[in-house]
């Protein structure tokens, strides 16, 4: 009877070892997975607006949109939803700034024509935020993403800038 009692007793250290080193195991998992998940969202949004300044500066307008209307449309359907989940009140639209400048002056350009050729666009997207899917010993506090970029705008082939 002893060599069945020694055999039930090294199942259960077996056991108690397997799940102590199943937590730590599971917790590394779950840490790549959040970070992974991070960077998507960054190079998503990234690659969103990006997508947004290339069809800024061909001045391309949707059909009954003006051009800003149409750019940030861009940008919301190149985030896959991400934009409209991460903003508060879930309304991407308010989250995205287009700004225009003088490329000589580099001060900012508004009203009618600030979108013509030769200006520099700036779309961003902030204000964004993403709890931790896993939050294993960290804060609570959410991840704050934003992303911009920008490029000079093409003279347009309609003889002026569309309207913004």
């Amino acid at each position: 009877m002893q060599p069945s009692h020694r055999k039930s007793r090294r199942r259960g250290s077996a056991l108690v070892e397997a799940a102590l080193a199943t937590l730590p195991l599971m917790a590394f998992l779950f840490g790549i997975f959040d970070v992974s998940f991070a960077i998507f969202i960054k190079n998503t949004l990234q690659f969103a607006v990006h997508e947004g300044v290339r069809y800024a500066i061909t001045s391309q307008t949707m059909a009954g949109m003006g051009q800003d209307a149409s750019i940030k449309t861009t940008v919301i359907n190149d985030t896959i939803g991400l934009l409209n989940s991460m903003s508060p009140g879930h309304n991407g639209m308010n989250q995205i700034t287009i700004t225009y400048y003088n490329p000589t002056t580099l001060l900012p350009v508004t009203g009618v024509g600030s979108n013509s050729g030769g200006n520099i666009v700036i779309v961003s997207a902030s204000g964004l935020s993403w709890a931790w899917m896993f939050p294993l010993l960290r804060t609570n506090t959410a991840l704050q993403f934003s992303a911009a970029s920008a490029d000079m705008m093409e003279a347009s082939p309609i003889g002026g800038p569309p309207a913004r």
